[in-house]
């Protein structure tokens, strides 16, 4: 049987994300979404969660391009001379390497995020992460620990196969990247084995992260195997509002636009394909 969960990423970040996941989740194909207790919209997305019980809320650990929850004294080697984390992984991971980043703010920083959102009220279904560092060799234990501290037993699989594009036109560096990602999130599944974490079987979006469209929503559903999958999303209402504040590229609108499409509803309806979240993810 093919179980699908869609989930939709940075829950939280902005009041046109939380609009735009809402809807997906009232009249599209959401289950599941990841909420940023760094976002600007934070409070907002949790009292929308609270409102919408049955659409599942994990974490999505953040630890570069926002602020952190933490007092700057607390988190010194996470941010630069503005005060917010590294701009993104590419930085945030070269620092890592050298030791340049005490690990001990990484899991204090962490736990606050976690326990953020807990003291909202809100049952966390899963652990993922912002630009997925939860993969990276170093931060997976941290990551694996928390979960076990809060009784989280299931955190997604960035691992997309190395050959698969949906049809997605991409560039070299971007399927190296995307390997590199894979290679990683097969490292955190066994380590996950440890901690009795429970993973969906496949993960799909990698490559056309921040542009979904339609087309490529449907190539992903037509190449779905048996068991677990995750498509990752990342939604927005309003494309102009979005790009004034993130410089991220990303079609925000087209990705509302698959998660809510005739087209991409009735392809799941028509091959018997269930909708889940990670909270109905079996201990397999």
């Amino acid at each position: 049987m093919k179980r699908l969960i869609v989930n939709a990423d940075d829950f939280g970040l902005h009041h046109e994300v939380n609009k735009a996941i809402i809807k997906g989740y009232q009249t599209g194909c959401l289950r599941s979404t990841s909420l940023m207790p760094t976002g600007a919209a934070v409070e907002e997305a949790c009292e929308l969660a609270r409102e919408n019980p049955e659409l599942g809320v994990g974490i999505h650990l953040t630890l570069v391009a926002e602020r952190p929850l933490l007092p700057l004294d607390k988190v010194s080697t996470l941010v630069g001379s503005d005060g917010n984390f590294f701009r993104d992984h590419v930085e945030f991971i070269k620092n890592f390497v050298l030791g340049k980043i005490d690990k001990a703010q990484i899991y204090a920083e962490c736990e606050a995020q976690i326990s953020n959102a807990v003291s909202c009220g809100l049952n966390i279904t899963h652990i993922d992460s912002h630009q997925h560092l939860h993969t990276l060799p170093g931060i997976t234990d941290m990551c694996m620990e928390l979960a076990r501290k809060y009784n989280i037993d299931k955190m997604r699989f960035p691992g997309e196969n190395c050959l698969f594009t949906g049809g997605y036109p991409t560039q070299a560096f971007r399927m190296v990247a995307k390997c590199g990602l894979t290679m990683c999130s097969h490292l955190a599944r066994r380590k996950g084995k440890c901690y009795n974490m429970h993973m969906p079987d496949c993960f799909f979006g990698m490559l056309a992260g921040g542009n979904m469209q339609e087309k490529y929503f449907l190539n992903i559903l037509r190449s779905l195997p048996e068991g677990v999958s995750e498509i990752m999303v990342h939604p927005g209402a309003d494309n102009h509002e979005l790009d004034k504040c993130y410089d991220w590229q990303y079609h925000w609108e087209d990705e509302l636009a698959s998660v809510t499409s005739p087209k991409v509803m009735e392809y799941i309806r028509n091959n018997d394909i269930k909708l889940i979240s990670f909270k109905e993810l079996l201990n397999e």
